[in-house]
């Protein structure tokens, strides 16, 4: 089922009342359009004007303010300052909560620094009654121009290292096997460690072998995008675009990258990739990548 953002308890509340409102603000969406972030690392006690949530907080009023809204925004891991508290999903949920009220429908991933029984515990829409696979957040979310994958490559708390796990590998297998004919694009936090580039770092994937098997042997996966290094590059790794996408909270070296976000217009035979930092003046922003699907 697709992790719709719903906010905190008072905003459930309001669900039913609002829905002919949600619906009529959604209808100038794009079903074409993705927007991705990843790394919020939003904190309970983060000042208000302070770089990581005035970051977070500036590109929602972005997203809304975009000629045609998102069909889906998704934030891919790290949602959380550093463990995962119950406060910082309230804030977390407080800086979003103008995507809901605009009826931008927002999914969520889990990273390293989450805790998913806590976010449960403050986002309880967000557990699904039924889930897809044990234990984890992992969802399905069907565009008219491509399925998207959701995992949860959360293995610990506070654990630099990312597991997907059997039981998630043997479900994205069926799952994609069932909707073969239309792309498909794979989001999980973690970094997968194929070697021969910089951004495959140890901290990535301990089942990246086994994901990356799946994807190759099903032509309909075009793409995989991640977060976790807080940097921004682009590989093709067996055909398939890897993404590592900007983080939109905070950067270890300004010398060489920025925060961002990332907008993804889909089309018949790729998509168009296109960065968007919170430096107006930085070489990143508003640079658009055409990424062509392979056969």
């Amino acid at each position: 089922m697709p992790l719709h953002l719903l906010s905190r308890r008072q905003f459930l509340a309001q669900l039913g009342a609002a829905a002919a409102l949600t619906r009529a603000r959604a209808a100038g969406s794009d079903d074409s359009l993705i927007a991705v972030l990843n790394d919020t690392h939003i904190g309970e006690k983060q000042p208000a004007e302070s770089p990581v949530p005035a970051n977070l907080r500036h590109t929602v009023e972005a997203l809304l303010a975009l000629p045609q809204r998102p069909a889906a925004v998704v934030i891919n891991g790290d949602l959380a300052l550093k463990d995962g508290q119950a406060g910082d999903y309230v804030h977390f949920a407080r800086l979003l909560a103008p995507l809901r009220a605009a009826g931008v429908p927002v999914h969520l991933t889990m990273g390293n620094h989450d805790d998913r029984a806590v976010f449960y515990g403050v986002l309880q829409a967000e557990r699904p009654a039924a889930p897809v696979v044990e234990s984890k957040h992992a969802a399905v979310v069907r565009l008219a121009g491509a399925n998207l994958f959701l995992l949860d490559s959360l293995k610990q708390t506070m654990i630099t290292q990312g597991l997907l796990g059997e039981a998630q590998l043997d479900w994205l297998a069926r799952a994609l096997d069932a909707e073969p004919g239309k792309p498909a694009l794979v989001f999980a936090h973690h970094n997968p460690r194929l070697g021969g580039d910089s951004v495959h770092f140890p901290g990535g994937l301990e089942d990246s072998e086994a994901l990356w098997k799946l994807l190759a042997a099903r032509p309909q996966v075009k793409a995989y995008l991640h977060g976790h290094i807080h940097h921004r590059e682009f590989y093709v790794h067996e055909g398939i675009h890897l993404l590592n996408t900007p983080a939109t909270s905070y950067v270890a070296n300004k010398s060489t990258s920025t925060t961002g976000w990332t907008l993804l217009r889909l089309g018949a035979a790729g998509m168009r990739v296109t960065t968007h930092t919170h430096l107006a003046d930085y070489p990143w922003n508003g640079v658009a990548v055409d990424l062509a699907w392979r056969a």
